[in-house]
């Protein structure tokens, strides 16, 4: 092997899970919050008008130890995802939890302070010189505090949710870790496989059979758990409703737009856009299904490969796969290429196909080496190496923000799946650009619309489910057997009634419903892989200087809101659907050119 398939977490901090040094900088990041707690307490913003002594060394000092916190957390977590049943990193993680309360309840302070200064002063603070280059990021503490209530129970809300909220979130891992999925293979033997294995086999394997066997399993297996996760998302959703009553509303939609610096006109022009457009993949589903030997496109062929016309899809290679990704980002962007290099040369990509591992995949920074580290599981589809330049996409949109304070580095989970489908969208343009007969065509064609059906169809189910689940759940606990029903409905509206078996334990097997951290993890990933198809026509009509404007453009994610983002970088405006539909109809293109070419193979 060219590259290790396992990544480097000793240089992070060496001696395992357990490691010494990462309990002392633990320990010492504890004491420090203290420290940083008295200086916060002695900074008082509307008497230090226009100076504004030791705000500035505040801000470092804060910078120190989120990045350290965000460490600690990415190196325990890495651990725990790499070995899923190892139990004793499970407290680990639980201190850096309560390390973060701690730093939550000091953000609400300042936030508080920043909010006692009057409207002129605070102009005055956001166009110093050490202050002007995160002024947005201020403007947004300072109208978060206004929202807020009094520090006393804000601090007791951050200290009940270490249990009652991150608790059930952790939960869940615990839960996921337990799965196994015993199923029948071909030859009338009984295999047993984790979830994570069972998810990649249900997502990967050729063979009709193997699906839906696994697929039958795999429901099976989430559905004899439907008490104890159903709880789970239950007390998790009503924390999240109970927290949003206090702070003054029952809207649920309010925080998760508010996180990603998106309006409710841009979400509604999108979703309502996509679901104009979702009967352009009626044609295409019925032609895989064809192209499978298949009377019915299922829940499980949604990222199942084809064999048609001779070609026969063959696995690849990790080190092909990484080759490939470098040379095709080098076309659009040499620094994104480089940085692809350094992480495959630098074993910063964990991707073993071995059991114990956690399901999915992540990209995570790690501030203070100002490196990342991606975490998935490599089989060999065509898939799996898009979801490697998915995973560098994130990395490398960290790269081009890591010099900047922490603040700027912040920016929301729409804009982050942009550079990550971008980098997809690179690799899938590839893909298909090289193949050397209509058979690969057809198939590498195919490969490159797992996206658009995920991100119009699977991620609207998601959202279709989550925003009707919150509604119900706002009046009481929601059953398991409702919870089916819900997905049920939703996985028929989002994918037009067209498939002939669906994934009713959806909401039990998906993690994305319970991380704590960022409520509706769902519809940044279509804005994602729509913002992205408008960037990508960008590069290709660039010229040649395509690089720098997108740096530019990465730089600013976390410094206005999404819609003056596009604005200025694109020139469109969100809240109408033109933009959204020039999307969709790249997409009619790839979908029309996959009929066409695949056309003679079954009439």
């Amino acid at each position: 092997m060219k590259y290790k398939q396992n990544w480097n977490l000793e240089n992070i901090f060496p001696g395992g899970y357990d490691s010494p040094q990462a309990n002392a900088r633990l320990k010492e990041l504890n004491q420090d919050l203290g420290t940083l707690a008295t200086e916060l307490a002695a900074l008082d913003l509307a008497k230090d008008v226009p100076a504004y002594h030791g705000l500035s060394d505040y801000l470092k000092h804060r910078e120190t130890d989120i990045n350290g916190l965000m460490e600690l957390n990415v190196f325990w977590t890495a651990h725990q995802s790499a070995d899923f049943n190892n139990t004793a990193i499970g407290p680990k993680l639980a201190q850096v939890s309560e390390a973060f309360s701690t730093f939550k309840d000091l953000e609400i302070s300042f936030g508080k302070k920043l909010a006692e200064i009057n409207d002129d002063d605070f102009k005055t603070l956001i166009a110093l010189p050490d202050f002007k280059e995160i002024a947005f990021n201020l403007t947004e503490d300072r109208k978060l505090a206004a929202e807020q209530l009094d520090e006393k129970s804000e601090s007791i809300i951050n200290k009940l949710a270490i249990d009652g909220f991150t608790g059930w979130s952790t939960h869940y891992d615990t839960i996921a870790s337990q799965i196994s999925v015993p199923y029948t293979d071909d030859n009338g033997k009984t295999q047993t496989l984790s979830a994570g294995q069972a998810l990649n086999q249900l997502t990967g394997a050729p063979d009709n059979n193997t699906r839906k066997n696994i697929m039958s399993a795999y429901e099976k297996a989430w559905g004899s758990q439907e008490a104890v996760v159903g709880d789970t998302l239950n007390h998790l959703a009503g924390f999240r409703l109970q927290n949003y009553k206090l702070h003054g509303t029952d809207d649920f939609l309010k925080h998760p737009l508010e996180l990603n610096r998106m309006s409710r006109q841009t979400l509604k022009a999108m979703w309502n856009v996509v679901e104009a457009n979702k009967g352009m993949f009626i044609p295409y589903m019925d032609r895989k299904a064809a192209l499978l030997g298949k009377q019915t496109y299922d829940w499980q062929d949604q990222t199942a490969p084809i064999m048609v016309d001779g070609y026969e899809s063959k696995a690849i290679d990790y080190d092909h796969a990484a080759d490939f990704i470098v040379a095709n980002f080098r076309k659009f962007s040499p620094k994104m290429a480089d940085l692809a290099q350094t992480a495959f040369d630098n074993q910063w990509i964990e991707v073993e196909d071995r059991p114990g591992k956690q399901p999915g995949g992540y990209m995570e920074e790690i501030p203070e080496r100002q490196e990342s580290r991606i975490f998935l599981t490599y089989t060999g589809t065509p898939d799996d190496a898009s979801s490697v330049a998915h995973e560098i996409g994130h990395a490398f949109h960290y790269s081009v923000v890591k010099d900047l304070p922490e603040m700027r580095r912040s920016y929301a989970m729409n804009v982050a799946e942009t550079a990550s489908t971008f980098a997809e969208l690179v690799v899938a343009d590839a893909n298909v650009k090289s193949a050397t007969s209509v058979g690969e065509k057809i198939n590498l064609l195919d490969t490159k619309m797992n996206n658009p059906v995920a991100m119009f169809m699977n991620i609207r189910a998601r959202y279709l489910f989550e925003t009707n689940f919150y509604k119900e759940r706002l009046n009481g606990q929601v059953t398991p057997e409702r919870m089916d029903a819900l997905m049920l409905a939703a996985q028929k509206w989002a994918f037009s009634n067209h498939l002939g078996t669906y994934h009713p334990h959806f909401w039990a097997s998906k993690l994305h419903f319970y991380i704590d951290e960022i409520p509706f993890y769902n519809f940044p990933y279509t804005f994602g892989y729509l913002f992205s198809l408008g960037i990508y026509a960008k590069a290709q009509a660039s010229g040649g200087n395509f690089e720098d404007q997108y740096i530019a453009l990465l730089r600013d994610t976390a410094n206005m809101s999404t819609e003056d983002l596009a604005k200025k970088h694109l020139g469109v405006d969100l809240t109408k659907p033109d933009f959204w539909q020039s999307g969709a109809d790249l997409v009619k293109k790839d979908i029309d050119e996959f009929l066409k070419l695949s056309d003679d193979l079954v009439h």
